[in-house]
């Protein structure tokens, strides 16, 4: 790794422009725009192979974007709608449970109940540190196709496990195959759309994180109006499987290896010999190469190879590992606090709502699950406000920076999420503990909602921006840090609320959250310092990525 070192960052003023495609570990400092016609570059610059996923036609992209969001949409689905139902659940593993002659007893139980989801949420954040080195080292499509193999498998059966270990197994194995979709699925949307067009199409991914709890605790709701909580099981492991088949018969793999970029020196050679190649022409911006004679399309029976070559020649072992290094990183480190202030009390919400609006509303199990419609609503709003907002802040402030962009432009599209979200746990707090008339928590549950898709959005682009040839490690460490803090939280919830009451309880994770988000006030000032800074630190030289992870950017 002797060539490990940080480009050099690009300045807006042109006579020190040089050649921007061939720089190594840019950090995401890159031109976006051409300095003279103020065009859209490409980012990655695509290659002249009809196989290269860059390549391929607009439509095919978001047909595969649209199965990715499908599948995280399952991924949360079983894991939390079930829960909507835990008093009929508690009954039915533990017969002489009963909240009206046994409140203690029943209360225990209900404590142990509630490990089938906090279990599944612990394994969906620890799983993928199996699932990302197996996606980066191998390929995106094996990674889909396995893991929703143990998902469909252990969905169904759950079907038929009667007894309280078995089914906790059931649960915790469930975990480990439905994380994988969570934390790859930004891997993939990067690997097919160019830098200019990732934040909208991440919106729909974070925006189908929320909608998946959200339709999972409606759907389940409205079951069991008429059924037993245990059909609850039997849909989800039909729609699982279905998107299984998906993923087996009609999504191709979408990691590409690129030709290998010049090293730094090489590249000062070819410029002395030519000058001309040193600049970014035209014919570069906003087009795709003509395919070369001879490259031809791979045939469909082609594409369902589930094995190819290793994209990397880094070991497993340090793909492994470098999510642990990638946490020191303050960027990383905050979108990580982010993503578990917003998701995380997302998941103390769910966790909490079935049994506060019974307590005090006298709301049944489906009634408490239509009030999650405000929640879809929500996550639908966020995906413009998360997306195409901050793309649009993103390219207003490279243009004022001549065309340079960085990936800090997004942040100050946070100002909605630091809104959004303390004001949504304000509300939420407050109604249930002063039993304000129940619309009052439903929508801060629907801000909630909004402030989920719209600021871990930008945050998880943000950092993908910065650290692109491995992201994979990067979105496994804010997501990994993210499920284990949903977990203690899922854990501590009703604990805490019973201790201090909902208004204090979420009160104080309104002050917590908006103290981090808050953070992207200075990460935009400093953060381009911080992350050059940051990188050469000497605990940091573990993460470092080997030249056959560079994508061009």
């Amino acid at each position: 790794m002797a060539e490990d070192r940080i480009a050099a960052s690009l300045d807006a003023h042109p006579k020190v422009e040089r050649i921007d495609k061939i720089r190594k570990r840019t950090l995401g400092n890159v031109r976006l725009r051409h300095l003279d016609t103020n065009e859209i570059i490409l980012i990655p610059t695509p290659s002249s192979d009809p196989n290269d996923p860059l390549n391929w036609p607009q439509w095919y992209k978001y047909y595969i974007a649209t199965v990715v969001c499908l599948a995280m949409m399952m991924c949360n689905f079983l894991a939390a709608g079930p829960s909507i139902d835990i008093v009929s659940t508690t009954m039915d593993f533990f017969p002489g449970a009963n909240p009206r002659t046994d409140p203690l007893y029943f209360a225990d139980a209900v404590a142990k109940v509630s490990y089938f989801f906090t279990s599944t949420a612990l394994l969906q954040g620890v799983g993928n540190f199996f699932w990302v080195p197996v996606a980066n080292k191998y390929g995106r499509r094996p990674t889909y196709v396995f893991s929703y193999l143990i998902y469909t498998a252990s969905a169904i059966w759950l079907c038929f496990e009667r007894s309280y270990s078995g089914f906790l197994a059931g649960r915790i194995i469930m975990g480990f195959g439905a994380g994988a979709a969570e934390t790859v699925a930004p891997i993939t949307i990067a690997d097919i759309f160019f830098l200019h067009e990732r934040g909208t199409v991440m919106a729909l991914y974070t925006s189908f994180l929320a909608v998946g709890v959200a339709l999972g605790i409606v759907i389940s709701g409205l079951i069991t109006i008429g059924h037993e909580w245990r059909v609850i099981y039997q849909v989800a492991a039909a729609l699982v499987g279905f998107v299984l088949l998906l993923a087996f018969f009609a999504f191709p793999e979408t990691a590409y290896i690129r030709e290998k970029l010049q090293s730094d020196d090489e590249s000062a050679e070819a410029g002395q010999a030519d000058s001309e190649k040193d600049v970014i022409t035209t014919s570069d911006v906003e087009r795709v190469a003509g395919s070369k004679p001879g490259l031809m399309r791979e045939s469909y029976l082609r594409s369902l190879k589930l094995f190819r070559q290793a994209l990397t020649t880094e070991s497993f072992l340090k793909l492994v590992v470098r999510p642990l290094g990638l946490i020191c990183l303050p960027p990383v480190l905050w979108a990580a606090l982010v993503e578990a202030a917003t998701i995380g009390f997302l998941v103390a919400v769910t966790s909490n709502v079935a049994v506060a609006f019974q307590e005090m509303y006298g709301f049944e199990a489906w009634q408490v699950g239509l009030c999650f419609i405000g929640a879809i609503i929500g996550s639908i709003v966020g995906i413009p406000a998360g997306g195409h907002l901050g793309d649009k802040v993103a390219d207003w402030f490279t243009r004022r920076n001549n065309g340079v962009r960085d990936p800090e432009m997004r942040l100050p599209a946070m100002i909605p999420c630091l809104i959004a979200t303390p004001l949504s746990l304000i509300l939420y707090g407050v109604g249930i503990e002063h039993k304000l008339h129940w619309i009052c928590p439903t929508i801060g549950i629907a801000l909630l909602n909004f402030a989920t898709v719209q600021g871990t959005n930008l945050c998880l682009v943000y950092v993908i921006d910065a650290y692109r040839p491995i992201a994979g490690e990067v979105t496994l460490a804010v997501m990994g840090f993210k499920s284990m803090f949903g977990f203690l939280l899922s854990f501590y919830t009703n604990t805490w609320v019973s201790q201090s009451g909902y208004q204090n309880a979420y009160g104080v994770m309104a002050a917590i959250s908006a103290a981090l988000i808050l953070l992207s006030v200075p990460l935009y000032f400093w953060g381009k310092r911080i992350r050059h800074v940051t990188w050469q630190w000497r605990v940091i030289s573990c993460v470092h990525w080997n030249d056959d992870r560079e994508v061009g950017e």
